[in-house]
């Protein structure tokens, strides 16, 4: 009996090891389909990345937040604006994916990536492109804010009715 139950377990672990694999390779690829499929309002100063709604996720499952950081690399580096904004950019999407799962209120889960995607990528985005700082800043935390809470936080509200059955 003994015996079962630790083969169980070592079975059971490995399932929870591949499913969170898994879960974080699909949302890694949803998100930087949608940031490629949708480049021209997803790229730039003024942008809207549809695929930014995903950043819900973390509120669900921690794997969303590895697999944001590696959709958010494959994104930067189709998206053509140097080594610059893959890596900053990308850094910025894990650390307010792991924002976002620390916070305690679902109204709160989309402030980090507006917040912190505004700073850097508005800095990255003003260094780039030779912009006013502040300008830029604005522009990508409306974008954000479109995407996050005008896209993302809809969604959230509709996965959570079918939270037991997805995550």
């Amino acid at each position: 009996m003994r015996k079962l139950s630790f083969i169980i377990r070592r079975f059971l672990g490995y399932f929870q090891k591949i499913r969170f694999i898994t879960e974080a390779a699909v949302i890694a690829s949803v998100y930087a389909a949608l940031t490629i499929i949708l480049a021209p309002i997803s790229y730039g100063m003024i942008q809207v990345r549809i695929s930014e709604a995903l950043t819900i996720l973390p509120y669900f499952t921690p794997a969303a937040i590895p697999g944001l950081f590696v959709g958010c690399i494959i994104a930067n580096i189709v998206g053509g604006n140097g080594l610059v904004d893959i890596i900053f950019g990308s850094l910025a999407t894990l650390l307010a994916a792991f924002l976002s799962y620390k916070m305690p209120k679902r109204y709160l889960v989309p402030v980090p990536p507006i917040i912190i995607n505004a700073v850097v990528v508005g800095a990255v985005l003003s260094y780039l492109f030779e912009l006013d700082l502040l300008v830029s800043m604005g522009w990508v935390a409306l974008g954000q804010t479109v995407a996050c809470y005008g896209l993302g936080y809809p969604l959230l509200l509709q996965l959570e009715k079918h939270r037991h059955r997805i995550f």
